[in-house]
């Protein structure tokens, strides 16, 4: 069984109008939306390669 975290997290109404925008692209219900949102800034800020890059060198 995957382990998952739950948090709580308050937006504005217009940010929620931008996420309620995405509803269908990024996912069926607020949870996936936001995740997926997340998600997308990591790997567009290069967390996600970085951090395996590091794992993997560290493993060596």
């Amino acid at each position: 069984m995957v382990k998952s975290k739950r948090v709580q997290v308050s937006f504005t109404e217009r940010q929620w109008k931008m996420i309620e925008n995405l509803r269908g692209e990024l996912g069926d219900n607020d949870a996936d939306i936001v995740r997926n949102i997340v998600l997308a800034w990591l790997a567009e800020k290069s967390f996600v390669t970085d951090t395996t890059k590091m794992r993997i060198k560290k493993s060596s």
